[in-house]
């Protein structure tokens, strides 16, 4: 193995020009932009900056039945399916990208959605980023078969993990897309993660993603959604990391008639502490936006949802909708639901819900009276509550990877984390 600095690494990938200003603009930035701010989310002592070191492996093996494959900072290895070679799809390593599709990278990468400028932690990222893929749709292509990804942040030595994802769909195309995110080893690191989704006019997107990062891993994670008129993406996002997290994902209802679902689940565990952001913003005439957060908090550790809600003047006929629910299953266990809306317009429907308690004792009263134990009342209550993120993972192994893992973090067994 070769560890590298960023600069190192720069240099040995011969980036381009122009995205070597870039991260140079982004290091300088990192001087001047303060770091995000969540509400009821304190994270301002943890370890989650970046310093972009980074280990290469001369021997990275293409081990998972995933579509794209990605270890660490190593070159992704892609064996895609044949409707996607068919039909044109570009799906490259971040580093070829910027070589082989310079046109579609600088249109696109942070310059929608998402800015470097917009908090410190971006600025870090786009400084010191080691990986990552692009996925190109062109316009009219209609996918049937999903892609699937599989990202693996090398705690095995001490190095950061800095990761991007750029989806571009071009008008009128669909995709859909499932990453898993895993950690080797357990030394002490931090994720910087991005995913950047870009859906082009009449585009329809269905986004997946099982998070299951190492409880040693301090991780920020961002995902930002830019739709056009028209467009649609379903967001499933199921937070099952072990350690310190922020997720910040937001969608913006940009184009007339965009549509934006968010459905996440998390689940917390042992000590851990868990901050979950979720926006979508009203931009277009007749949006919709919805949020669906379910959570479980174990043991001594916290969830927080905010689930946030912007409809912005002139954006009439929108409608925003949210509900964020945490089960507590232990009397240490600290949950936090925070439903905010922002209303700038009048002719829009907005409403939100949410609650934080126990499992209902009707419900495992139910259970126990057909012969249940309490624990496997629980589970399957627990199972139940958390579906609406589960059935909507498009394909039967990752949603049975998913379940597996929901039981191993509500066993109560203390060596799973």
């Amino acid at each position: 193995m070769k560890q590298l600095s960023i600069d190192e690494l720069i240099e040995l990938r011969k980036e381009p020009e122009w995205f070597r200003a870039k991260r140079n603009e982004a290091k300088q930035l990192i001087e001047t932009t303060k770091l995000p701010s969540f509400q009821k989310i304190k994270y301002h002592d943890w370890d989650i900056n970046v310093d972009g070191t980074s280990v290469i492996d001369d021997q990275p093996k293409f081990d998972t039945n995933a579509d794209v494959y990605q270890y660490a900072s190593n070159k992704a290895q892609i064996k895609l399916p044949s409707e996607f070679l068919d039909k044109g799809v570009i799906v490259e390593d971040f580093e070829d990208a910027l070589i082989n599709h310079e046109d579609i990278m600088k249109k696109y990468f942070m310059e929608k959605g998402l800015k470097m400028d917009d908090n410190r932690l971006l600025a870090e990222h786009v400084a010191n980023l080691q990986s990552g893929v692009l996925v190109y749709v062109p316009k009219n292509v209609d996918l049937e078969t999903p892609l699937t990804c599989e990202y693996i942040q090398n705690s095995r030595v001490e190095e950061d993990y800095v990761h991007h994802v750029l989806i571009v769909t071009e008008a009128n195309s669909s995709l859909s897309y499932v990453e898993r995110l895993k950690t080797d080893g357990d030394k002490k690191n931090t994720a910087n993660i991005v995913v950047e989704v870009i859906a082009g006019d009449g585009s329809r997107i269905h986004f997946a993603s099982v998070d299951n990062l190492s409880k040693n891993t301090t991780a920020y994670m961002n995902r930002r959604g830019y739709l056009q008129r028209d467009s649609k993406i379903d967001w499933a996002m199921g937070m099952m990391n072990s350690g310190l997290t922020i997720g910040d994902f937001d969608s913006d209802l940009v184009g007339d008639g965009s549509h934006a679902e968010l459905k996440v689940v998390g689940i917390s565990t042992s000590d851990q502490i868990q901050g979950i952001d979720t926006r979508v913003t009203n931009i277009g005439k007749n949006t919709i936006g919805h949020i669906l957060q379910h959570g479980v908090a174990l043991d001594a550790s916290e969830l927080t949802f905010n689930g946030i809600g912007h409809v912005m003047k002139r954006s009439k006929g929108s409608d925003a909708q949210q509900e964020s629910r945490i089960l507590m299953l232990s009397p240490q266990a600290r949950g936090d639901a925070n439903p905010i809306l922002l209303i700038d317009d009048n002719d829009v429907t907005a409403g939100h819900a949410a609650s934080i308690g126990r499992v209902n004792p009707e419900q495992l009263y139910y259970l126990m009276s057909r012969g249940l134990q309490k624990r496997l009342a629980e589970k399957l209550v627990i199972r139940g509550f958390l579906a609406p993120v589960l059935d909507e993972i498009p394909l039967k192994e990752i949603r049975n990877e998913f379940s597996e893992l929901i039981e191993r973090k509500v066993s109560y067994d203390e060596e799973n984390y």
